[in-house]
């Protein structure tokens, strides 16, 4: 069997996801193969590509989607696919480039089309029409791979469409982020890692952090990051007379692991995130977590008063309270939500991950090729997705 999995850009947590998954599904006898198509645009632009592996490509790695015609990326990317020649494409929703032309090339050449996503459709209101479309087109789909279990009831309208659901998509290298011992939860520290842009909500987060300072908690709070918004948030800062807000700058992925052990809790206020990769880590690392309900992983991987609590972004008063409320928490039972975390993450791992995929292939292999119905291939050879990723750091 062979697989191509596309996406416009691969990167950060993509690339260990992805470098474990040519491992495990080689052993299992499946050729797998990667494609990108954009080496410039990313909103993880600090992230360069410079990928030179022979099964991992990147059809304009000195592009970005704004500098190309629509023409000549699918010219591209179809004649890469042609020479590939896949059973199966694994592609993401098809807002995004990857995804329409993914499930175009799949439906020309009667292969089977897998959609990863962890947006849900409460995130984005669209009219009758639209999400009609949208529906039609997602009917044609053999599989959809989701982060966890809990996506299922936001798409349960296709269970009779003949759609193959299976999760552990969003997983990251959990063993990487694992301390060698207990985390200590001794240092009074909360921490963040987010980058300094306006749907992160820092600014709502530092207001909240003044009431915190005011009590005399002895907390800091570390905020690991960069972006546009710095010298707005470091004003801000200064303006609300803090002493307790500390700007850490970018870390290096490989040194995350040592702020994540000097910290008691993990912080993330987001006003919206599709999923939040770095509460994995956090949780992989044993850290209690407080989030914002906006965030797509608070609603399935926190659990209130079990590993951490949930807030209002919109509300300082409600992050304030949540924050005290942690850590006014007993040492017994902050150690019981650090074990909580740990084993909550274990279900996110990149090995049950390799497990659900490998399964879902053979499960899709085996079906029917899906001819689209007549409306349905007029869709599907007329759009071309639409979404350019260098938006996301706006509200």
């Amino acid at each position: 069997m062979k697989v191509v999995i596309l996406n416009n850009d691969f990167r950060v947590y993509w690339k260990g996801r992805l470098i474990y998954l040519r491992q495990y599904l080689t052993a299992q006898k499946i050729d797998f193969h990667a494609i990108e198509l954009f080496g410039k645009g990313s909103p993880y632009s600090f992230d360069e590509y410079n990928n030179s592996l022979n099964w991992w490509s990147c059809l304009f790695a000195d592009n970005s989607a704004s500098e190309l015609s629509i023409s000549n990326i699918q010219s591209s990317l179809f004649k890469k696919l042609d020479a590939i020649n896949p059973d199966v494409i694994i592609a993401p929703s098809i807002v995004f480039f990857a995804g329409a032309l993914g499930i175009r090339w799949a439906k020309k050449n009667r292969k089977k089309f897998i959609m990863f996503d962890d947006a849900t459709p409460g995130q984005v209101k669209r009219n009758f029409i639209v999400q009609w479309v949208k529906n039609l087109i997602f009917e044609q789909v053999n599989g959809f791979w989701f982060p966890t279990k809990g996506y299922f009831n936001e798409f349960s309208y296709l269970s009779n469409k003949g759609v193959h659901f299976f999760y552990g998509f969003n997983s990251i290298d959990n063993s990487f982020f694992k301390l060698s011992g207990k985390p200590l939860l001794n240092h009074k520290t909360i921490i963040c890692v987010a980058r300094l842009v306006p749907v992160k909500n820092l600014d709502t987060l530092i207001k909240a952090w003044q009431v915190i300072e005011s009590l005399n908690t002895g907390y800091r709070l570390a905020i690991v990051g960069n972006g546009p918004e710095y010298h707005a948030l470091n004003t801000l800062k200064l303006d609300l007379n803090l002493k307790t807000v500390d700007f850490l700058g970018i870390i290096a992925n490989e040194n995350l692991l040592e702020f994540y052990s000097k910290a008691d809790a993990f912080i993330l206020p987001s006003l919206s995130e599709s999923w939040g990769l770095v509460v994995n880590e956090a949780m992989a690392a044993g850290l209690p977590v407080l989030l914002s309900h906006n965030i797509n992983a608070s609603k399935y991987l926190l659990k209130e008063g079990v590993n951490g609590y949930g807030f209002d972004p919109l509300n300082v008063a409600d992050i304030a309270q949540v924050i005290k409320k942690y850590i006014d928490t007993d040492i017994t039972s902050k150690q019981l939500m650090s074990a909580n975390s740990l084993e909550i993450i274990d279900d996110m791992s990149y090995e049950k991950m390799g497990i659900q995929l490998a399964k879902a292939l053979q499960i899709i292999t085996e079906q029917k090729y899906k001819r689209p119905s007549f409306l349905a291939a007029q869709i599907i050879n007329t759009w071309n997705g639409r979404y350019n990723t260098t938006g996301w750091d706006k509200l």
